[in-house]
């Protein structure tokens, strides 16, 4: 599969972004990391959020610099955790599954960061391929503050206590989307002045083109998932940030809108 590969001058925040494709000729680098990835037929909401596990290499696919926030998606098999940069400091959008602290943290390298510079770990919801590294990350991030939806807080197991997030809430200047239906407490988060949204399992990505709604093989309520597609779409965004399939980078609004009215 083609991947495209987007470099683009960081301005003042004076930060080279390293950009990682996963193939061919494009590849400009890539962590050394493994990890044991989920993987598993698709079906018409999208990838599957949890089968069997493989070993499959770990790669970090870098994205240009919106606003004033930088994000960098960790490719960890079939799922996907992000980064998101500003200022000198860090937001990990989830954790992927189990041995998945290596390539985040070489994510954090490919950027100018370390642990040391992550002030928050956000949980997108509670499946183990989102959060099967929570532990070990938010050990490595020691001085990180953990968050995630109320209704799925009980269900993660975590080092140090958790806070837990409703809609409206501000974590990192990102505002918290309640977008309930593939688990009771799925949380959304929206960069509102840089335009991204980070969609978890709400959505899922097609090519880098294109998305589909939540997985109905693993989203026990669609008709509450589909809501939510549907309140998403009432913001403003370009970039599409999911956990399973590409990102899209730019018309993202209009492509979750189109889910609804289509």
């Amino acid at each position: 599969m083609d991947r495209r590969v987007f470099i683009k001058d960081l301005g003042k925040l004076g930060v080279a972004m390293v950009v990682v494709s996963a193939c061919g000729t494009d590849r400009i680098g890539s962590s050394a990391s493994t990890v044991a990835a989920t993987t598993g037929s698709s079906v018409t909401g999208g990838p599957s959020s949890s089968a069997a596990p493989t070993t499959l290499p770990a790669t970090t696919i870098g994205a240009p610099p919106t606003g004033l926030t930088t994000w960098e998606r960790v490719r960890l098999g079939s799922v996907s955790a992000y980064v998101l940069a500003r200022g000198g400091e860090a937001t990990i959008v989830d954790t992927g599954v189990s041995g998945s602290a290596p390539a985040i943290g070489d994510s954090l390298g490919q950027i100018g960061l370390g642990w040391a510079d992550v002030s928050h770990v956000v949980a997108t919801h509670l499946h183990p391929d989102h959060i099967g590294s929570w532990a070990d990350v938010m050990v490595a991030a020691s001085g990180a503050a953990g968050y995630a939806g109320h209704a799925d807080l009980p269900a993660i197991s975590s080092p140090r206590p958790l806070s837990g997030l409703g809609d409206g809430d501000m974590v990192f200047e990102l505002r918290v989307i309640a977008t309930p239906g593939h688990t009771p407490g799925h949380i959304s988060l929206l960069d509102e002045s840089a335009g991204i949204l980070v969609a978890g399992d709400s959505l899922n990505g097609t090519d880098g083109t294109g998305l589909t709604g939540a997985n109905p093989q693993y989203t026990p309520d669609m008709a509450t998932a589909n809501e939510s597609i549907a309140k998403m779409a009432g913001f403003d965004y370009s970039v599409v940030l999911v956990g399973h399939g590409d990102p899209v980078v730019e018309n993202g609004s209009s492509l979750v809108g189109a889910l609804v009215t289509g």
